[in-house]
């Protein structure tokens, strides 16, 4: 075994001494160049002169045999050297005392493993004919290739994956040899990976046509139509096509990363759980001809979307591990909850006069009913309503549930967020620095491979300029990126070569914002076409147009409410079509004088001239649509008698399309373009916690339709309102105030996917979910509470509120970067705000010898130094 000295021979004999008992019976340790030890399977890894790290690590985990005394050509430790003191044993020998060559018994492999190539007895991976293999020589500091002109292109092969994997924070412990490198690049393409979503989007989607199916106009059971029932086959064709495509993507995946990798990894363990579950009930599902009650497979199908994406993975994690810290805050919660509930029951007990009795009637009748009504006030969803009764009666009774919503709501609740938030983001960080050190790994693996690709001349590793420019054009990125590397990589073109921090450091280009650079200005010749180039491309150009823009938004809505009791055929609309005529002249006129001012790429090269000159387009040619149709022709004609789309309509999408024009404000206001910019980032880096919510959603509205479907029915058309011929059509059914049927949430269902999805949406605003609550509590069961309270903690309680936290985060972290930049310069600059970076001030650096020793650990490529 070879262990890479890290500190000075001081501490390394300190580590040898305080492990001398691991020597007894191993091979004598002689020195290895650039001071590494062999010490049987025993390493000692010093990190310092007083502490030593002892580890031992199998021929399998380093692919290095043992090695006998005769073969290392020292003898082994027999009875006499038993007792003699480690140090001496393990004292360093200069570097040529002891050289290691390449050969049979000491070998590095690089390449491929061919298909079927199993394991032998000894550990070491069985090569077929024709297997290629590089051996790696570690004399006098020197790291050589024995290979054809193929094999060095597998080293720029090998260190162009390495580079996309730092750029994507993906794991670089998969196969290198040149064809799994082939399937490697295609699996992670743009075409394959956007297969791959389109397949895990359509078996999400399958939930709104499959039985019950939500094609129908209305979710309403009063106004709904028969809903269109695919017939049996159909959805299950689609669906058996997306797992044959999952297990095609579960074949490349393990075939990539090997069988020990595999068998270390839970999620593609459970990916084969979960597509073997999917089609062991697709064939009962097509055995029973369609016609089975319960489907497994639609409560795992969100799995597909969890296991593809490796953010999504760790946020996961994150939560599963915050979760028992959050549990004494919930505990607390639920003591201050039962509490109250005692004292209420105490304070609004059962009179003797039944005008006193309204609190314990509507509230706190029993013990459910009393955890429920102040459950509900914790969300303040029946506040005042749950305490005018009692407050009627007397006004002291308003401290009761004051103190209840100040302790529970505005205390424990913000505590309950709080601790979510802090917790969370603790763990979220400990992720993030994993992705961190993927990056820093990839960088360093790279490096060493291009190293080896060289000959060395120095004791130092150096890898190539021209190796490097080679390796940049074949990696696919962002152009941005590439041209800005490639310009650091150049600057090293006089000395030919990059020493290992130089190399690393020119991929920091990866954390930087990206600077927009605009095209130069038209030069013109005349002095009075320059002088109104400097004009037109002045700023207050654009606040005068500002203004022009609110002038006409002032306009419209004068127009709105003197026009608001009229109907459409009583509205004069040639007054305001004349009126947005001229406004759109001369948003026209302003296009036309930027377009010179700056010529066509400078003006596309704004992001706000491409919104307003779009707009200002599509505005045009509909004023001229109005002009020819309405005005030319037959001018006198009633508008609304005309055939196609009438005149009302043509100028409700012109004034629609001019108040959405008036957006164009929010490039020149600071704080309006970070809360822009943040919003959009927010779909762009956020998608990972978005894909939760969506996973939660879908496996609380599968289990609702499980347990609910068909459990509120309408009742059937009466005659008369009477409250009394209702009740006597079901014992149920109740028209008092406030509840579900007096409230008309029909709609609100578990009848179809759609249905529920919107009635959890209904539940996680919390604003009279006590009415679905209570009315599904009628009509299945008082244990149907649960349900809801589970979705309120995981919906409302626990994923806004971190999802909100979320927001701030992100929006923090661009207005501490952007407090001291113009507006100019925002427009400029595109913050770079993965959730990577969002942290990166709080995340450590991976240490050289992290690195090395994870590096060491690769299952398939393996480097020495």
């Amino acid at each position: 075994m070879v262990v890479r000295q890290l500190g000075r021979a001081a501490a390394t004999r300190a580590a040898v001494r305080s492990c001398g008992r691991f020597l007894r019976g191993s091979y004598a340790c002689g020195r290895f160049p650039r001071g590494s030890y062999a010490c049987g399977s025993w390493v000692l890894w010093p990190i310092s002169a007083r502490r030593v790290r002892v580890r031992q690590i199998s021929a399998r985990q380093l692919r290095v045999r043992q090695v006998s005394a005769r073969q290392l050509g020292v003898p082994k430790l027999g009875a006499r050297h038993q007792g003699a003191a480690p140090d001496r044993l393990l004292s360093p020998v200069p570097a040529h005392d002891f050289t290691l060559t390449p050969g049979p018994h000491i070998r590095m492999e690089t390449d491929r493993l061919l298909a079927g190539g199993g394991h032998g007895d000894d550990g070491e991976p069985s090569r077929a004919a024709g297997a290629r293999r590089m051996s790696y020589s570690a004399a006098a500091d020197s790291c050589s290739c024995d290979g054809s002109s193929g094999e060095e292109d597998n080293y720029i092969q090998q260190a162009v994956v390495l580079i996309e994997d730092a750029i994507h924070y993906r794991s670089i412990n998969h196969r290198v040899d040149a064809r799994s490198l082939h399937l490697y690049r295609w699996y992670y393409s743009r075409v394959c990976q956007w297969l791959l979503g389109l397949t895990i989007a359509v078996v999400l989607l399958l939930a709104f046509v499959e039985r019950p199916s939500s094609l129908s106009v209305s979710s309403d059971p009063r106004h709904r139509s028969v809903s269109w029932e695919p017939p049996c086959g159909l959805t299950e064709s689609i669906e058996m096509i997306c797992l044959s495509i999952f297990c095609l993507d579960l074949a490349v995946k393990s075939y990539l990363i090997g069988w020990e990798e595999f068998r270390k990894s839970k999620w593609l363990i459970s990916y084969t759980v979960v597509i073997s579950v999917s089609v062991i009930d697709w064939v009962l599902s097509i055995s029973m001809v369609c016609d089975e009650k319960l489907r497994v497979r639609r409560l795992i199908r969100p799995f597909f979307l969890l296991q593809n994406s490796s953010l999504m993975k760790k946020t996961l994690k994150c939560i599963n591990r915050t979760l028992p810290e959050i549990a004494s805050v919930i505990l607390l919660l639920a003591l201050h909850l039962c509490l109250f509930t005692m004292i209420g029951m105490l304070l609004f007990a059962k009179t003797d006069d039944p005008k006193k009795n309204g609190e314990w009637e509507l509230h706190f009748r029993d013990l459910p009913s009393s955890l429920t009504s102040l459950l509900v006030l914790l969300t303040t969803a029946n506040n005042p309503d749950v305490m005018i009764p009692a407050y009627s009666q007397h006004r002291g009774y308003a401290i009761f549930f004051i103190a209840f919503s100040v302790i529970g709501t505005y205390c424990l609740m913000n505590l309950l967020t709080a601790i979510i938030y802090n917790q969370f983001r603790g763990y979220l960080l400990m992720s993030v620095q994993t992705s961190i050190t993927r990056r820093r790994l990839g960088i360093r693996a790279a490096f060493q491979v291009l190293s080896c690709h060289r000959v060395q001349e120095a004791s130092q590793k150096l890898v190539g300029v021209d190796d490097v420019l080679e390796v940049m054009a074949r990696v696919k990125m962002q152009s941005y990126y590439r041209a800005a590397i490639t310009t650091m990589a150049r600057q090293h073109a006089d000395a030919g070569h990059m020493d290992r921090e130089q190399f690393t450091k020119i991929f920091d280009e990866l954390d930087k914002d990206r600077i927009k650079e605009h095209p130069p200005l038209p030069q013109y010749r005349s002095a009075v076409l320059q002088r109104f180039q400097v004009i037109f491309s002045h700023f207050y150009l654009s606040v005068l147009g500002n203004a022009v823009a609110l002038a006409n938004i002032l306009c419209i809505c004068t127009v709105l409410v003197l026009n608001s009791e009229k109907s459409t055929a009583e509205r004069d609309n040639y007054l305001l079509g004349i009126i947005n005529l001229c406004f759109i002249l001369y948003y026209l006129f302003e296009m036309c004088a930027k377009i010179f001012a700056f010529g066509w790429r400078g003006y596309l090269s704004y992001r706000n001239n491409l919104f307003d000159g779009l707009l200002t387009t599509l505005l045009m040619i509909l004023q001229i649509a109005i002009y020819i149709t309405y005005m030319i022709p037959n001018s006198h004609r009633d508008p609304s008698s005309q055939d196609g789309m009438p005149l009302w309509e043509m100028v409700r999408l012109v004034n629609m399309l001019i108040v959405f024009r008036f957006l164009r404000i929010i490039p020149d206001i600071k704080l309006m373009t970070l809360v822009a910019s943040t919003l959009l980032d927010l779909v762009k880096n956020l998608r990972a916690f978005a894909g939760i919510l969506v996973v939660v959603y879908y496996v609380f509205a599968v289990f609702g339709i499980w347990l609910f479907e068909g459990a509120i029915k309408p009742p059937p058309e009466t005659s008369g309102p009477s409250n009394t011929s209702m009740e006597n059509i079901t014992t149920n059914f109740t028209m008092e105030c406030g509840t579900y049927e007096q409230l008309g949430y029909w709609p609100n269902n578990f009848d179809d996917f759609a249905a529920a999805i919107i009635l959890l949406y209904d539940v996680m605003i919390v604003n009279n979910w006590q009415a679905f609550m209570e009315a599904y509590s009628r009509y299945t069961t008082e244990w149907s509470k649960v349900y809801f309270v589970c979705w309120w903690l995981t919906s409302s309680v626990m994923w806004v509120n971190l999802f909100v936290a979320l927001i701030l985060e992100n929006f923090i972290y661009k207005w501490d970067r952007s407090c001291s930049c113009s507006i100019t310069d925002v427009e400029r600059i595109r913050y770079q705000t993965s959730v990577q970076l969002m942290f990166k001030e709080q995340i450590q650096e991976p240490t050289e010898e992290e690195l090395l020793c994870q590096l060491h650990q690769h299952p398939h490529l393996h480097l020495r130094w």
